[in-house]
């Protein structure tokens, strides 16, 4: 009973229309949960909700119906007997309404039959004309009123028909629940039980003779659509034997609809009905007509996304749906090609485009024989199409066009190319003898003499040759037989033009005995050849059918091109070497690299012509480098022909390149020729070397005997002016070599050789001097990326011999006693005398295992740590970056994969972290006697370290960076002992006189005075290494451990903790040190948290500004700090929180116009005025005349871009006084 009780309480729910969706949704579930689960049978739904079904109440019964077919739509899997769905589908099929009476109905449903209630605007009397008793209203009129009660009561008598008059005409409503009951019975799940072929019938025929679509609402019609396209697609022969009655019925259901998400189904219905009924003689011959008619309507699509709303449709979606739909059936073909030629005449760039797109798509789908007598028709629109789609060309002859058009190409060229490619493909014969006898393509051949050079030739001109050549070009492409054509018909008149042919006694073309080139080339006959140099080696390569078969399928064009290839590649160096022109130095190389790129079992080249094309590229490598186009071209041409020999594994090819072009590039970096400028051949070098993986392991040996034979003099010689060639092999061999080897995951020896060859040179060489630092800091890169790239056995092996190197070394005791203790004493921090001199060779040991470690993966094995930990906290203290930077990277990765598991190692983190704060630190107590203070990892205070590194005696900057790079290490990981490391820095910004245990003697020395100027300003640059994203160490590149919104982590951590700083500072350079550490932080922090606190923070933010604006020093803290402004000025949120702060924000942005130490500061001061002029007009328009007064100056500025924003900001507040009129 309980169950019952709550059954109809949830039932009661959904059936109330006052209660909210989301009430209804979960009352619902709960239904058709209980069903799912066999708590509650269907027939037990309903009876319990027959109330709701056969009530009066028209809306309840409406609401009850939907929830019933609502179940049923969640009940797709849930078996159901034949019984059940027979009973069910029936129930819906009768609640469908007449469509004679439907159109009325909906708009008496509706409330819209013009009653004097609804004739607004008539100052008539309410009253009905024909009781004469009551107000005039669509109920009144058609139940309510006493006639018309009286005319319902006869009719219903005179048929025996007992009914209880219904309080309104809205019970079409009720057919919402039907629609959606049909379509949840139609699409259930074969295994679950389905509808019967007979019930199917029944729908269809209710639906065809009961519905009129064009009546209902937008969303009755997409159910509509829905039902009719699930009949189609479900049960397709049940409805086809409808025939006739079916496909009128769709015609009418279809006819006039303008919804969008409608459109896309009754597109597709058409589609599924055509496939219906594929007999062209068939039912559907009779209505192709009417039917394409309504299609026709719709094309060209024009559909603009409504905005606000999320349709999930776009315009590409619909055009596409409307194409499938035209291109279904060739029934279509003589309304829809005659159609869409005319559209393509359109002055309309989008009817265009899809006219083309339509008639690619339906070429291929009616047939060649329909299409035959449109041959011409289609020829002369993508002519047309071509000609006047294409526009004047930016011409640009670059490396990066190399392989393709040299104008740019737009969609309509495009699509016109596509569809030509399509028509020659279906009917070659027909289409190539029109392009072939075409008059304008004769016409422009025949004018091509006449222009010597590309710059000699018309605007007009150029595109209709633009236009030839890509016709031509996408015909020769097409098939072997169009290429023979094509090459017949054309390539003897262009070898004519280019005066490397003459005509026989029999009228024949054939190539010139003993020719010399003695003038330039033809521009035109240039281009068009090469055209169709390169479309018949497309299609050679792009057929595997073409190049397996023998020379004799297409002996034409083969035997042409092999009569031609000596002359061709003469005439092409020629132009090389001859032509000041670019665009013929362009197609020269290109038809060059075209003929040394046909695969090589059909090539027409022979092996010693490709010999001399490489020769001929090689020689422009070495000596025309001042020509840079002709160079840049000429490499690029290698890289492409050794990639395609490469690729396509043609041996003999591969060891004339070997020879020719790679053995000659890695030479030039062993050369003592200073001719040719050593960046440019390292470009070539690591050009050639990534076109193959042959090419770049004979390069990368050559590449380091050069680099190891540099080093060498250096080391052994002193040579410093090798010094120099070094760090750009260094550089290069990091920049482009490795990564290429990283990314084509090849070489893992390469990867392991280099490092090792470098601790195996520095450890034979027992002393050198270098003083490039350069040089090191290159060499420290290159370990880096190497390492890096490395595995994780290469990374242990490489670890390993340079701890073996750097242990062999006299000035570093690496002993196990050194994990215990070091001694700090108090004058100086004297260490041993060998860790005071270090040697330049032992400079460069560490340095290089700090590069080691740095780069090695979590995993990796670091040999004796305890003791490297307390090595590389001994010589950070002594100023030594990499050493604080290889801490870091050591505490982020300790004892942690990348994945975020545990390693087990001989030493934890905590034990690592014990090692580097466990100092035995000295200081003076005022008295003069000594203080002990001894800080661990576990008892550590941030007071008490704090006074060991700023006190005089000590190194304090170097402790500091150190401190900030292990503290950038343990955020990165998300630890929590950074919290130490950044109060020891805040300590330090707020340090003055009274704080630190300074005697009075060393306040009154300026030296020591300076000295803490420079602590502090430290401690203010360590958060600014904490946030910043560094290159060099503690990056994904390197392996680091990084948790996801740190920085956001430690923006909420740390501003709660400075702002009150900040306002409690009574000390003005502790103040003006505590407002940059807060400008690292906010200017690294992403601006999505900071708008989170920006209310809050834009105070602080503009005291910071006007604080960084005195000092020329920190112009780019300034301008980091300023872009934050920015960000927050251009978001909806943040100008919500500048609204208070208006005239704070305008007087510190006013001061900054005029900032003379960057430009950028200036620019960006002026565009964040602009962004202040959207703010609520009464809070800023007090401010408006000191902004205009403002801007006036920055009119006068040195830049440029200044002058461009302050226009612009100009204008931008001069409209709010014609905003303010206006309201």
């Amino acid at each position: 009973m309980a169950e019952s009780s709550q059954l109809s309480h949830l039932i009661e729910s959904f059936v109330d229309s006052s209660r909210s969706p989301t009430q209804q949704a979960a009352s619902l579930d709960k239904i058709a949960s209980r069903v799912k689960n066999d708590v509650l049978t269907m027939e037990g739904l309903v009876r319990e909700m027959q109330m709701y079904l056969t009530t009066t109440d028209n809306i309840v019964r409406a609401r009850g119906i939907l929830l019933l077919a609502e179940v049923l739509t969640c009940l797709a899997t849930k078996p159901l007997d034949n019984a059940t769905l027979h009973s069910l589908i029936g129930f819906f099929t009768d609640r469908l309404v007449p469509k004679r009476v439907a159109f009325f109905l909906w708009t008496a449903a509706h409330g819209r039959i013009l009653t004097l209630d609804n004739l607004r605007g008539l100052h008539l009397e309410n009253r009905c004309y024909i009781c004469c008793c009551s107000s005039e209203s669509v109920g009144h009129f058609l139940i309510h009123c006493p006639v018309a009660y009286a005319l319902w009561v006869q009719m219903l008598q005179a048929f025996g028909i007992q009914w209880v008059m219904p309080g309104s005409v809205a019970d079409w409503k009720a057919l919402r629940g039907a629609l959606v009951g049909c379509l949840a019975l139609m699409r259930r799940k074969s295994s679950a039980g389905v509808v019967t072929s007979t019930d199917a019938k029944a729908v269809a025929e209710s639906f065809l003779q009961n519905l009129q679509v064009q009546s209902l609402g937008q969303h009755d019609r997409k159910l509509c659509f829905e039902l009719l396209e699930c009949l189609l697609e479900r049960y397709p022969n049940t409805v086809t034997p409808m025939g006739d009655e079916l496909i009128y019925g769709i015609c009418e259901a279809i006819d006039s609809e303008k919804d969008p998400q409608c459109l896309m189904l009754t597109f597709h219905i058409v589609e599924v009905l055509v496939q219906l009924f594929p007999d062209t003689s068939g039912p559907f011959a009779s209505f192709a007509g009417d039917l394409f008619e309504i299609l026709s309507c719709y094309f060209p699509i024009h559909f603009t996304h409504p905005r606000g709303e999320d349709l999930g449709i776009k315009r590409d979606d619909l055009s596409r749906a409307l194409m499938l739909a035209f291109s279904s059936t060739p029934l279509f073909e003589p309304f829809a090609i005659p159609l869409l030629l005319e559209k393509l005449s359109s002055s309309l760039p989008s009817a265009k485009l899809d006219s083309l797109k339509y008639l690619s798509s339906c070429t291929s789908n009616y047939g060649p024989e329909r299409m035959a007598k449109h041959a011409r028709a289609i020829w002369l629109s993508i002519k047309d199409a071509l000609y006047t789609s294409l526009q004047e060309p930016t011409l640009s002859f670059t490396t990066e066009s190399l392989d393709g058009l040299v104008f740019q190409e737009n969609e309509i060229a495009k699509e016109a190319l596509t569809l030509l490619q399509q028509v020659i493909m279906q009917n070659n014969g027909l289409f190539l003898s029109l392009i072939v006898e075409d008059e304008d393509i004769n016409i422009i051949l025949n004018t091509v003499p006449t222009y010597e050079s590309y710059n000699d030739i018309p605007l007009q001109g150029k595109l209709k040759l633009f236009a030839a050549g890509c016709i031509l070009s996408i015909s020769t492409k097409t098939s072997v037989a169009c290429c023979h054509m094509i090459f017949e018909s054309f390539f003897p008149r262009l070898m004519e033009i280019l005066g490397l042919s003459e005509k026989n006694l029999s009228g024949d073309h054939s190539p010139k005995d003993n020719y010399l080139i003695s003038k330039r080339l033809n521009f035109g006959a240039l281009y068009l050849s090469v055209e169709l140099l390169a479309a018949c080696r497309d299609l050679i390569a792009g057929s595997t059918q073409i190049a397996s078969k023998s020379v004799s399928t297409y002996e034409t064009s083969y035997c042409m091109l092999h009569s031609f290839s000596n002359l061709l590649t003469k005439a092409f160096c020629s132009t090389l070497v001859s032509s000041p022109h670019d665009a013929d130095i362009y197609f020269g190389v290109k038809g060059l690299q075209i003929l040394a790129t046909f695969p090589g079992d059909v090539s027409p080249v022979p092996i010693s012509e490709f010999e001399n094309i490489l020769i001929t590229f090689v020689s422009i490598i070495t000596v025309n480098f001042k020509k840079t186009l002709l160079w840049r071209l000429a490499l690029k041409a290698l890289m492409n022909i050794g990639s395609f020999i490469d690729r396509n594994n043609e041996s003999e090819k591969i060891l004339s390149y070997m020879r020719i072009v790679v053995e000659k590039i890695v030479s030039l970096v062993s050369l003592d020729d200073v001719t040719m400028p050593f960046p440019l051949k390292l470009e070539a070098i690591s050009g050639i070397g990534t076109s193959g993986l042959n090419y770049m392991l004979h390069i990368i040996q050559g590449f380091e005997e050069a680099l190891f034979a540099n080093l060498s003099e250096i080391y052994v010689h002193g040579n410093l002016k090798s010094a120099k060639f070094t760090i750009w092999l260094l550089e290069c061999y990091s920049n482009k070599l490795l990564p290429w080897i990283h990314e084509n995951g090849v070489f893992e020896e390469v990867l392991l050789r280099f490092p090792i060859n470098i601790w195996k040179q520095i450890e034979s060489c027992v002393g050198f001097s270098v003083p490039e630092k350069e040089l090191l800091d290159a060499m420290m890169t290159t370990m880096k990326h190497a390492v890096a790239f490395s595995s994780e056995e290469s990374q242990n092996e490489i670890i390993q011999k340079a701890y073996n190197v750097l242990s062999s070394s006299t000035s570093f005791p690496l002993k196990e006693s050194m994990a215990l203790t070091i001694p700090f004493q108090l004058e100086g921090l004297q260490l041993t005398q060998k860790m005071d001199n270090l040697l330049c060779r032992d400079e460069w040991i560490l340095s290089l295992f700090a590069s080691v470690v740095i780069a090695v993966r979590p995993q990796t094995h670091i040999p004796n740590v305890k003791v490297i930990l307390n090595l590389f906290i001994t010589t950070l203290l002594k100023g030594h970056v990499p050493a604080a930077q290889a801490l870091g990277s050591i505490v982020n990765k300790f004892g942690k994969s990348s994945t975020g598991s545990e390693i087990s190692s001989d030493c934890t983190l905590e034990e690592a972290l014990d090692i580097i704060f466990q100092l035995k630190l000295w200081t003076h107590q005022d008295n003069g006697a000594l203080l002990r203070c001894s800080v661990n990892g576990s008892e550590m205070g941030h007071t008490d370290l704090c006074q060991a590194v700023v006190n005089n005696k000590l190194p304090q900057i170097p402790a500091i960076t150190g401190l900030s790079w292990i503290g950038k290490g343990l955020l990165l990981r998300g630890h929590d002992k950074v919290k130490d490391v950044t109060m020891i820095f805040l300590e330090c910004l707020l340090s003055n006189g009274n704080a630190l245990p300074l005697s009075q003697h060393s306040l009154e020395n300026s030296c020591e005075q300076d000295l803490r100027v420079s602590v502090m300003k430290s401690a203010s640059d360590a958060f600014r290494i904490l946030m910043s994203d560094s290159e060099v160490c503690l990056n994904r590149k390197f392996h680091a451990i990084i948790r996801p919104l740190y920085k956001q982590r430690f923006f909420s951590t740390m501003m709660p903790i400075l702002q009150p700083l900040i306002m409690k500072s009574d000390s003005l350079l502790s103040r003006s040190m505590l407002y940059q550490a807060f400008a690292h932080i906010i200017s690294e922090t992403p601006l999505v948290a900071v708008l989170g606190e920006a209310k809050k923070l834009i105070p602080i933010l503009l005291d910071c500004l006007s604080m960084l604006n005195k000092d020329a020093q920190d112009k780019d803290t300034l301008y980091s700090l300023l872009l934050v402004l920015s960000g927050i000025l251009t978001d909806k949120d943040g100008q919500e929180a500048v609204v208070d702060n208006a005239h704070l924000v305008i007087n510190c942005l006013t001061g900054l116009i005029a900032y003379p130490h960057m430009m950028l500061v200036r620019e960006t001061a002026i565009q964040c005025l602009v962004a202040m002029s959207e703010l609520p007009h009464a809070r800023i328009y007090p401010m408006r005349i000191q902004v205009l007064q403002a801007i006036s100056k920055a009119l006068d500025d040195s830049r440029r871009a200044v002058r461009q924003e302050a226009v612009r900001c100009r204008q931008a507040w001069a409209s709010i006084a014609s905003r303010s009129l206006h309201f």
